[in-house]
Order: structure tokens, then sequence, then C-alpha cells
């Protein structure tokens, strides 16, 4: 195996097993992607995508499944990929240039704020932090039908945070540390937003403070570290439980 696939499918492994101890897995469902590099794809657009029918805490290294955007598996898999992920993923690695990685979530806070015809308050420190960079995309039924995927592109723009409404979250990164940190902030902003309601109305904060604050974030700066810091923070969490994601 390529090097470069081997490292692309550890990190991957790993991020399974920390979406498993955050609490933000669906039973066997919702999808994290990587697309392989050409050094490893020759070029084509590929990537590595869940086996379906595991929970995340039985994804492996060795598991993952490799798939080109048309849905083929790549070599050979022991197991089927779910149409309903493979959609979104594809759409998304194959039409937006930089989406190396690719999460989607059905967390409580997350669908909670996604069913809100609101949506996302400015109104916390994680939602300042996000200023611009939330998209948000209309709810089309379950993501099987190849045709939303130009629909979902359009709604996404270059925003790497998205509210799929009435669905749950979704993020996008140059990196999988970066898809991460998104993913996070998001989330966040979510849970404290539904804090707040439970106790009354949302304090707004104003666009100016909240530009700066997206401007002074590290939290999704690759160049700065701070997403590769806080993935690898999780990964020694993770290993301390169980590295068996490791195999290979």
């Amino acid at each position: 195996m390529h090097p470069d696939e081997l490292a692309a499918r550890r990190e991957l492994a790993a991020c399974y097993r920390i979406f498993d101890m955050l609490g933000w897995d669906e039973l066997i469902y919702n999808h994290i992607t990587v697309r392989l590099p050409d050094s490893v794809s020759g070029g084509e657009k590929q990537f590595l995508i869940n086996p379906f029918g595991l929970h995340y805490s039985e994804v492996t290294a060795s598991n993952l499944v490799r798939i080109n955007v048309r849905g083929e598996v790549v070599g050979h898999s022991a197991h089927p990929v779910n149409p309903a992920g493979f959609v979104v993923h594809a759409a998304i690695h194959d039409g937006l240039e930089g989406a190396h990685c690719v999460m989607h979530t059905h967390t409580t806070a997350g669908m909670g704020v996604a069913c809100l015809e609101s949506g996302l308050s400015q109104s916390n420190f994680y939602s300042a932090q996000l200023h611009g960079m939330v998209a948000y995309h209309d709810f089309e039924g379950i993501t099987i039908h190849a045709d939303e995927g130009p629909r979902l592109l359009q709604s996404m723009g270059r925003c790497q945070a998205v509210i799929l409404r009435n669905h749950g979250l979704l993020s996008w990164g140059r990196s999988l540390p970066q898809a991460l940190a998104v993913l996070w902030a998001l989330q966040r902003a979510c849970e404290v937003q539904l804090a707040t309601l439970s106790m009354g109305a949302p304090r707004p904060i104003n666009e100016a403070t909240a530009a700066r604050c997206n401007a002074d974030s590290l939290t999704f700066n690759d160049d700065h570290g701070g997403p590769r810091d806080v993935f690898e923070h999780l990964v020694r969490r993770v290993n301390r439980i169980d590295s068996s994601y490791l195999d290979l």
C-alpha cells in the first residue's frame, strides 16, 4: 500500500473513533470521508468512506472503503457503501476545490438548530467565530438522489460550515483536522444555543464584533497549528481507550 494511503486510512480511522468518544455517532449511519491524494489515485478523484453496517467504534484503517466519485469500489471491500453517504460526499469532493475532508453528523443539538426556522443565532462565543462561514441547504429528503448534488454545492458556496435544514450539520476542510475544528465549533455553538433557548431569548452579538472574532480566531487556521493540535490531543485520548483502529 502506498504510504500516503496508509497515512490517510489511519488518520480517518482515528477520526471515527474520536466521533464515537465525543458521542457524535448515529448507530451505523453518517459519514466522514477523506479524498486520497493524486500520489495514490493517479489523478482520479477517489476517497475513503466508512463501511456501511459497522458502528464508528468498529471502523479500522483496513476496513475503510476506497471509492471513486461514481460510487465504484476501487480494489476490494467486504463491505457495501451507504448511498445516502456517497451522494453528498461525492458531490462535495468532486465539485468543491480544496474539500479534502467532509464530515456529517446528526447530533441532537445540531439537528435541533437545523430544525429552527431562524437557524444558528449569532449569540455565543462559538457562533461568533463562525461569522460568515455558515451556509444553509433546504431539506430534500434522504440524500440518495444525485441531482441534489449541484443544488447542495450552490447552497454551500465556499462556506465550510453547513446547516442542512431539518437534517443535521456538515463541514469540510482542506485537511481532516480543519474540517473537525469547523464542525466542533459549529456543534458547540448549537449546544450553547439550545441551552440558552431553554432559559430565554439569546442576547445577540453585533456584526462588527462577530466579524472580529472570526478574524482573530485560530480555531480553523491550519497555518497556526490549531486544528492539528486539537486533533492530535483527541487521538491521544482515543489511544488511551482503544488503538485497534490502527489495524491494517
